[in-house]
């Protein structure tokens, strides 16, 4: 990302590792996370200004702890442990790590012990989150204890010369009140950072960079869904290289309710764009004929999403690149070395390896809501500025089973009343993502004086920041009622409608 300051976060497998991130950036210092065993030649190349170690569930050890090259800490750039970071770094420098007489978890109250920039303004006494089984028990040459807590005498060290600090607690979570205030004190006050992450500039980088890459010649064809990161994405692009861009959008069959009119509409007048709408849907739903493995639904609709753009920019001629609109929490859940796969992303896992055309990612690094901030400062529409998320696959991820025309219409329908019903009672800005689910559950109800035999419909609504976390919606009664009736009295197949109200973790916010 050019000459930005930047910080890199090295993962050791925190469940937090994602949080620090979007933490650093909320400060306005730009952040990218690398996996433990990133080595020092690719870290070196990264050119981060200072590192931070991640949280882990591991005691450094175990015989398959993560570890690091050592030559991270003769980089010369300041560097912050958390909880395992801390562990491992104390470790590393010599310090001494044993199993915690009394484990902590939980909130717990530490005291200053040395003034110290990293805990300027917090005073005396202040509240933080543990949670580690371990703990340092002789500090390595150059450090000093600056905070202690009942059970644990090193809490947070530091090595002020190196400008090395080791905290015990996570100041990246709510439950640490005064967290943020730490971190932005180890950017700031440590780093001397002057907090150059903005919006404004993200724009201004990525428009360069676009130019450089594709040249004063190269043809750009772009997948246009309608969501808000193929539509900055397509921006972006468009204010670099202007009518070298074409976008492609292609309706796959499983779309929102209207939802092509609208994207036409709305790209070809107001943003003076070329667009080519193709009409596919026949040949998505002969290739998920049969299929029911959520996976494999991914792969046939990326696969074939890739074909359809490499058909259509085969006509138009002379096309090398391809824009996707793939943001960060897409990378890390599709597989990192420290996070398993949760899924593939179309516009990750699902790429073919024989595509044809150079891929365009000018949302990698974001997370949705700095892509909601590019999207104001670019003057996209509310409408799609506010669109709640919507699967690449459509769909066809939130068809439990087989994929066939009549419950993608049925899905279509309950979906478009959802939406429809929680706009009109002012709640769609409250909510991250809701919509409807076809589980593929058959039950018996009764409509009039005859029995019925019909489809259940799933309300799915959650709260969240980036999607790597979310909590149900609680939604009111009279909402849930007034759907509940549309959709029965409305839908002749459907004669069921339930609430899932379960977390991510443990669920994922799709259903496939």
């Amino acid at each position: 990302m050019g000459t930005l300051e930047k910080v890199v976060i090295v993962d050791f497998g925190g469940q937090y590792t994602q949080l620090i991130a979007r933490r650093i950036r909320e400060l306005k210092v730009y952040c990218e996370i690398k996996p433990y065993n990133v080595s020092l030649e690719e870290l070196v190349e990264a050119g981060p200004s200072a590192l931070i170690f991640s949280g882990g569930s591991a005691s450094v050890y175990d015989q398959e702890a993560p570890c690091c090259d050592q030559g991270f800490y003769r980089m010369g750039i300041p560097l912050l442990g958390i909880c395992y970071g801390m562990q491992l770094m104390a470790k590393d420098l010599g310090g001494e790590v044993m199993r915690a007489r009394h484990q902590e978890y939980g909130r717990t109250f530490l005291t200053s012990r040395e003034q110290s920039p990293l805990l300027e303004g917090l005073g005396k006494r202040f509240e933080a989150w543990m949670s580690h089984g371990d703990q340092v028990m002789k500090l390595p040459a150059g450090f000093e204890v600056i905070a202690a807590s009942e059970n644990s005498p090193i809490s947070a060290m530091a090595d002020e010369k190196r400008k090395f600090f080791g905290l015990q607690f996570h100041p990246e979570v709510v439950h640490t009140p005064q967290g943020q205030q730490i971190l932005s004190n180890f950017l700031y006050r440590v780093c001397g950072f002057s907090g150059d992450w903005t919006m404004e500039n993200f724009i201004e980088g990525s428009i360069t960079e676009i130019r450089q890459k594709v040249g004063e010649e190269g043809k750009v064809v772009c997948g246009l869904s309608g969501g808000i990161d193929s539509s900055v994405a397509a921006v972006l692009v468009h204010q670099a290289i202007g009518s070298r861009l074409i976008c492609i959008f292609v309706d796959h069959g499983l779309l929102r309710k209207g939802e092509k009119e609208q994207v036409v509409k709305t790209f070809r007048e107001k943003f003076q764009m070329e667009l080519i709408a193709v009409e596919a849907g026949s040949e998505f739903l002969a290739l998920l004929q049969g299929v029911i493995d959520p996976e494999k639904k991914r792969k046939i609709i990326g696969n074939h999403f890739i074909r359809v753009f490499e058909r259509e920019a085969e006509k138009i001629g002379g096309i090398e690149y391809l824009v996707q609109g793939t943001l960060y929490p897409d990378i890390i859940e599709s597989g990192t070395a420290t996070a398993s796969v949760i899924k593939s992303h179309h516009n990750v896992g699902g790429l073919p390896d024989d595509m044809k055309l150079s891929l365009i990612e000018p949302l990698k690094y974001l997370f949705k809501d700095e892509v909601r901030r590019v999207a104001q400062e670019l003057g996209l529409p509310e409408d799609i500025v506010w669109r709640h998320p919507f699967p690449g696959p459509g769909m066809a991820v939130r068809i439990l089973g087989e994929v066939t025309p009549e419950k993608v219409e049925i899905l279509q329908e309950a979906d478009d009343i959802i939406i429809e019903e929680i706009k009109k009672a002012g709640l769609y800005r409250d909510i991250w993502q809701a919509f409807a689910v076809l589980p593929n559950i058959l039950s018996v109800g009764v409509k009039g004086d005859s029995r019925t035999y019909a489809h259940t419909v799933v309300l799915r609504a959650v709260t969240s920041q980036d999607a790597m976390t979310a909590d149900w919606y609680r939604m009111p009664y009279d909402v849930l009622e007034n759907i509940s009736n549309r959709l029965v009295n409305e839908i002749p197949q459907v004669n069921r409608f339930v609430y899932d109200i379960t977390t991510k973790p443990p669920a994922t916010i799709e259903w496939e």
